[in-house]
């Protein structure tokens, strides 16, 4: 694979990983607009380890708040409202669990049916109109501090729904977490700790699949290498941006790119069937 397109398909990994917009919906799409070969097994995983350390880097010391609390069962430093939650760390792993078993029980369909572009462009638009619902109707400014096991497994069901394409994991939590009562920022900050093990263990299983298989091919270690870089590199530099955005700004900007663009792929599916 071409260099410029591996740094093209990373940078939009970072971007769309974290944004609500659809990471699987640009990766897929954009190879069938553009008529790119498949990317492949192994440059995939490069994203799946790209984004992972996205996370881990920039959610590093809330990580090892998290942690040390879980274990130790009391408040830990630095951040006051992770300090007020000490069994966040056993939420975040009960909510885990809805994705991994819809992983497992859907992966053939998610590999094959549910790739369609017609699915793509539903789930993009509906659930844009259903985020723009919970923006609009956004009650009360909960934090991370204030996270119920209730909360938690509720945006952990709605994290399942993210093993179809066009949903976006990051959309689909974060919506949930305005239901929930959460502020965008702090909602938006559940959604990325809430992605790390699932995002970890998809790229951990994928990378098993690929070591059966003989592991990197010698061929494609620059672009394995490449793409892990400048995906996680794209990925914090997005994180943060988009955090702040939050604090100042509602979603709706990305609801109307959702359903602009899910009516785009909806067109383009049907003029060029």
């Amino acid at each position: 694979m071409p260099l410029s397109q591996v740094i093209v398909l990373a940078i939009l990994q970072g971007f769309t990983e974290f944004l609500p917009i659809s990471s699987s919906a640009h990766l897929a799409l954009v190879p069938w607009l553009t008529g790119w070969k498949d990317q492949g097994l192994t440059f995939d995983i490069a994203l799946h380890f790209g984004t992972l350390a996205a996370v881990l880097i920039y959610f590093f010391r809330d990580w090892v708040q998290i942690l040390g609390q879980g274990l130790s069962g009391r408040a830990l430093g630095p951040d006051e409202g992770i300090g007020r939650n000490p069994r966040l760390l056993w939420m975040l792993a009960a909510a885990t669990l809805p994705v991994g078993l819809a992983g497992i029980l859907g992966k053939e369909a998610v590999e094959t049916t549910l790739r369609s572009p017609y699915v793509i462009g539903t789930m993009l638009i509906l659930v844009g109109v259903l985020m723009g619902w919970a923006d609009r109707r956004r009650q009360g400014g909960r934090g991370l501090g204030d996270v119920s096991w209730v909360d938690a497994l509720s945006i952990g069901a709605a994290q399942a729904l993210a093993v179809i394409p066009g949903t976006s994991r990051s959309g689909i939590t974060i919506t949930a977490g305005l239901f929930r009562g959460m502020e965008r920022a702090e909602a938006a900050r559940f959604s990325f700790l809430l992605s790390t093990p699932a995002i970890g263990g998809a790229a951990v299983l994928a990378f098993r699949d690929l070591m059966k298989a003989g592991g990197v091919p010698a061929g494609e270690m620059t672009a394995f290498v490449v793409g892990i870089l400048v995906s996680a590199v794209t990925g914090c530099v997005v994180i943060s941006l988009f955090l702040r955005f939050l604090k100042r700004f509602n979603l709706q900007f990305f609801v109307a790119y959702r359903i602009l663009f899910g009516i785009l792929v909806l067109a383009l599916a049907f003029f060029r069937r």
